[in-house]
């Protein structure tokens, strides 16, 4: 079965203790999910999204997300750059990066995603997840963090465009929900399922 995977997040600012908004032992997630994503192969995997979040000094006081979190993720900084190499993903693997400014990464309008490999042109978010549909890829991989943040909307967008989602529970942190309760408490009766990494 081939599934689509989204990569939440997975910056230095959430996953390294030092960064600016730790995710509670998102060390622990580093190794297996490094080992998990070399092992994707184009047989198995119909697309790897990495989201990248992205803040910038300027506007992030006034965004709303402020009033709850510190600064964090900005553009360019060491803190905001991905643990894991999008380019390092097995080429015949089509791979995507999008930067998003919220939480959800379906909620900002005309966002873009980009080739890592510089292949492919940039293309619209909406339209690459339409034609993965239409081309009959129905189910959907979420690791990374925060469990109870971007991976929660990022799930909740993917069930809301018809995928099953897969969820596996080694390879996500959350900051005050870990993942189980938030598929619990959230996704209840729903086309999600907390899985093991070998799924």
């Amino acid at each position: 079965m081939s599934s689509l995977v989204i990569v939440v997040d997975t910056q230095a600012d959430f996953i390294l203790p030092d960064g600016a908004l730790p995710v509670p032992d998102a060390t622990a997630i580093v190794e297996p999910l490094g080992a998990w994503l070399a092992g994707r192969t184009a047989a198995d995997t119909a697309a790897i999204v990495f989201t990248f979040d992205t803040h910038f000094a300027d506007t992030y006081p006034s965004s709303a997300e402020a009033a709850l979190f510190p600064i964090h993720c900005v553009k360019g900084t060491p803190g905001w750059r991905n643990l894991f190499d999008p380019q390092a993903i097995d080429p015949a693997i089509p791979c995507r990066t999008l930067e998003k400014g919220v939480f959800d990464m379906w909620a900002e309008p005309e966002l873009t995603l980009h080739d890592p490999h510089g292949v492919v042109s940039p293309a619209p978010r909406d339209p690459f997840f339409e034609e993965l549909r239409a081309g009959g890829v129905d189910r959907a991989i979420v690791v990374g963090v925060a469990a109870d943040y971007c991976v929660r909307w990022a799930i909740d967008g993917l069930v809301a465009r018809g995928f099953s989602v897969a969820v596996p529970a080694g390879l996500t942190r959350g900051i005050d929900r870990p993942i189980g309760r938030v598929l619990e408490e959230d996704f209840c009766g729903k086309a999600v399922l907390l899985c093991g990494p070998d799924r």
